[in-house]
């Protein structure tokens, strides 16, 4: 891609939020994973490849989309490196939009990033939980998972076009792991790569909600908005950690923060093509991209939405589309042209 026409992708995209246009999509390519993860059920839940949506199925829901706007695309599963696909997914995906791939790294080559910077991949995020290597390969329930994610960060900086700006360590946030953020960062920060968190989610539908995993505590919240502060490389909106606290907190704390706007700025496709507002309740799908278009489906989406309100989860997905949603605030848009910009 020329730089021009990143330019042109991004000022479209920036155009997009200010206007209030839908701009968020999150992606599941598939169910399939080679790693057993406490707080996620999907792997146990597959579909036969012939069910997930096909190349031409994204080809289309690309273009669909596009008449709604210019999209932040997370592809995600699953693992999405199963689907041997992926490249000419990524490619189709980024003519429009604005692709992020998150990924648990095992499957990662410079063969494959390198293709998949070359298809328009405009981020890669890796997973990584905790500093020490035994905790992380428990979590992810396979051994080696710490090193090869580790090589999967350092072949996916040597492949981008912009280097290690394009590149992020992703961490779940859980009461298991949380006062080990400020080393975890220490290692994000010594590859020259961003992190990214996301508190785990327990209430989603295919979610851990009975395993071992539980939330932290609300003083973890201040504590993030501080190191949000002293880790530049923490590449996420500051009012992403502004309501951390007050959502772990609950109760009349929970309910004063601004209710998800799930559905209208933002909506899941799953990897057999049902549409919902959200990755948590994809159990609540109003049809599929395979039987309906995107434009009709999400003005479902928006009806569905009129009157609800939601404080299921606090999310990176629900952390991006609240500070970006309803037009944004000046402080945010700054964030998005400084801290945030991987390019």
């Amino acid at each position: 891609m020329t730089r021009f026409a990143q330019w042109k992708k991004d000022l479209q995209f920036t155009a997009g939020i200010v206007g209030k246009r839908p701009f968020q999509v999150l992606l599941q390519l598939t169910n399939k994973c080679n790693m057993r993860c406490s707080f996620c059920d999907f792997w146990p839940n597959v579909a036969p490849r012939s069910e997930e949506l096909s190349l031409e199925d994204y080809a289309r829901v690309s273009d669909e989309l596009a008449q709604l706007g210019t999209f932040l695309c997370s592809v995600e599963g699953g693992e999405p490196l199963v689907r041997p696909d992926l490249v000419e997914i990524i490619r189709t995906l980024s003519r429009h939009h604005i692709t992020a791939l998150f990924t648990n790294g095992w499957l990662v080559t410079d063969a494959l990033a390198r293709a998949l910077f070359d298809a328009g991949l405009g981020s890669a995020n890796v997973s990584i939980d905790y500093p020490q290597a035994a905790r992380h390969d428990a979590k992810r329930g396979l051994e080696g998972a710490t090193e090869r994610a580790w090589r999967a960060v350092q072949t996916f900086v040597r492949n981008a076009p912009r280097g290690a700006k394009q590149v992020h360590v992703i961490t779940v946030v859980t009461e298991d792991n949380w006062r080990d953020l400020p080393e975890l960062f220490a290692q994000s920060a010594a590859q020259g790569v961003g992190h990214q968190l996301t508190l785990v989610s327990l209430d989603g539908y295919r979610r851990g909600a009975e395993g071992p995993d539980r939330l932290p505590p609300p003083e973890s919240g201040e504590a993030m908005l501080r190191w949000h502060s002293e880790f530049a490389h923490i590449r996420m909106l500051r009012s992403y950690f502004e309501h951390v606290a007050p959502w772990l907190s609950g109760g009349a704390s929970r309910d004063a923060m601004p209710t998800c706007a799930a559905g209208v700025q933002s909506f899941n496709i799953d990897h057999v093509g049902q549409v919902s507002a959200c990755i948590e309740h994809i159990d609540r799908p109003v049809g599929s991209v395979k039987s309906a278009s995107v434009t009709d489906l999400h003005a479902m989406l928006v009806a569905q939405a009129q009157g609800r309100s939601c404080q299921d989860c606090w999310t990176l997905c629900r952390g991006v589309a609240q500070g970006l949603g309803n037009g944004a605030s000046a402080r945010t848009l700054l964030e998005m042209s400084s801290r945030m910009r991987t390019t």
